[in-house]
């Protein structure tokens, strides 16, 4: 009988024909009475449900990571490790030094979002010795509470490192070769098959089922579809998880291109693309949350085509390409021609996205990517506009302007871009092009900003890019600042 398998404390669990809309929350909390890890929002934005998930690296090494449990299926972690926070107290009763720096520092009231934030903080301690109250800020910006004004939590994140080495769950026993092995003693010799999930593993295998199942559901991280169950109870029918195919978690590079692979984290594909495009810096850390990031994939977020899906509109501007592939055939499409119209993709039936190419810096180009919301952290965009400009000398040769939040899909500003082009580089250029803005786009109103508010803030964000750009300024009127 085909069965889950993961690790935990230590056991190895097999769940026996679990149903894919099974939660790693509802399993923890209905099926092994864990009641320590909470369920919150069920959406993955407040942070209760944070677990940590062990997995070999493509090295070979097991490195452990902060997800939602409320939102991952619990299907996708077969032949993983499964640390909650019961895991972290040792046998004789000793607290971790997270636990025991928030205890020391008073860092909990009611305790209902503890244990997530505790979790978020492990997952940090494993890797950074020393972090930064920069590093600590980000680590738990996916974590919410009402109680305690965070001040005592970050005050735990900045003293945990300071207490002694545990016996159970030092950084180097993290490492240890045990937990390696016992990792690699979990992996299979052929691909999970349950009732409704299908786990292959190689992009043969994935392009066959899809042929024979061109209805299925491709799941890559889950945080969409992961709201799908908790949010609208619905069935999600055949599943194909794409986390166990080697050849799409690659992230390659070559002279031109940078190729993310669709199953490739959104933590990792950032870290590869921030490498490239230090300007999408602030962008990276703001999508979404660590525990987001980590679960979640790049080439899904494209897969998704929401109109305010905030990789998008930087992608679109640097004339990323999408690898597609259905059967034997395979086809190359630019990201802007993927998207036909609200929740429609230019995608048959079986076809799937194999990776994703952004092309590399190359000189001359001037590039940038802002977001606006109402919350710094993990909010969803009012506006996300991306430029890559060159220019010739002084005149603009060549602008590509995406905007993300003003229309059913992320698209291009082809009028405000043509009235660039040719124009000298400055102020005045500016001011005349931004009036397309009100042609290329005709924004909703909604919960997240008026039409005439986003229409205002586009025009904002290319002022602010031509200050950023160089050109000849002009003052700056009372709408800019």
């Amino acid at each position: 009988m085909a069965a889950v398998r993961f690790l935990l404390d230590g056991q190895a669990i097999s769940v026996a024909e679990a149903p894919p809309t099974l939660t790693v929350l509802e399993y923890l909390r209905e099926h092994l009475r864990r009641t320590g890890t909470k369920e919150g929002c069920a959406e993955g934005d407040c942070g209760a449900c944070t677990v940590v998930l062990g997995e070999l690296t493509p090295e070979g090494q097991p490195r452990y990571r902060a997800i939602n449990s409320c939102i991952r299926l619990l299907p996708s972690i077969d032949g993983k490790e499964l640390v909650t926070v019961e895991s972290l107290q040792s046998p004789d009763g000793t607290l971790h030094p997270v636990q025991q720096a928030m205890v020391d520092q008073h860092g909990s009231q009611c305790g209902f979002c503890t244990p997530g934030f505790v979790m978020s903080l492990f997952a940090l301690y494993l890797e950074t010795p020393k972090p930064t109250r920069e590093r600590v800020l980000e680590a738990l910006s996916g974590n919410l509470c009402r109680c305690t004004g965070y001040r005592p939590i970050i005050d735990a994140a900045l003293r945990m490192g300071e207490y002694p080495s545990p016996v159970h769950w030092s950084r180097h026993s993290a490492q240890a070769a045990g937990r390696g092995q016992a990792l690699r003693a979990l992996r299979r010799e052929s691909s999970l098959s349950l009732p409704g999930w299908h786990t292959p593993r190689t992009v043969d295998e994935l392009a066959a089922l899809l042929s024979a199942h061109p209805e299925a559901l491709i799941l890559a991280g889950g945080t969409d579809v992961g709201l799908w169950v908790t949010k609208q109870l619905r069935a999600l029918g055949t599943v194909v998880y794409l986390g166990e195919i080697e050849a799409l978690q690659r992230i390659d590079l070559d002279a031109d291109t940078l190729r993310v692979g669709a199953a490739v984290s959104l933590t990792d594909a950032w870290s590869a693309i921030v490498a490239e495009y230090p300007q999408l810096t602030e962008m990276a850390q703001r999508f979404g949350s660590p525990p987001v990031r980590n679960s979640g994939t790049l080439c899904g977020n494209l897969a998704n085509g929401s109109p305010i899906g905030d990789s998008i509109p930087a992608l679109i501007a640097l004339g990323a390409e999408l690898e597609l592939r259905q059967g034997e055939q395979v086809r190359r499409l630019p990201l802007e021609r993927f998207y036909l119209g609200y929740q429609r993709k230019d995608l048959s039936p079986g076809e799937f996205i194999v990776a994703v190419s952004i092309p590399r810096p190359r000189a001359g180009l001037h590039f940038a990517s802002y977001k606006v919301s109402k919350r710094i952290d993990q909010d969803i965009s009012a506006v996300c506009i991306a430029i890559a400009l060159e220019l010739d000398g002084h005149e603009v040769r060549a602008v590509r302007i995406a905007c993300g939040g003003m229309a059913a899909v992320p698209s291009r500003a082809r009028a405000t871009e043509r009235a660039l082009i040719g124009r000298p580089w400055n102020r005045a250029s500016l001011e005349a092009a931004t009036w397309g803005l009100a042609t290329d786009f005709e924004p909703l109103t909604d919960l997240r900003a008026s039409s005439a508010y986003r229409l205002e803030v586009a025009a904002n964000l290319l002022r602010r890019f031509q200050l950023e750009h160089g050109g000849t300024r002009l003052p700056l009127r009372v709408a800019d600042v």
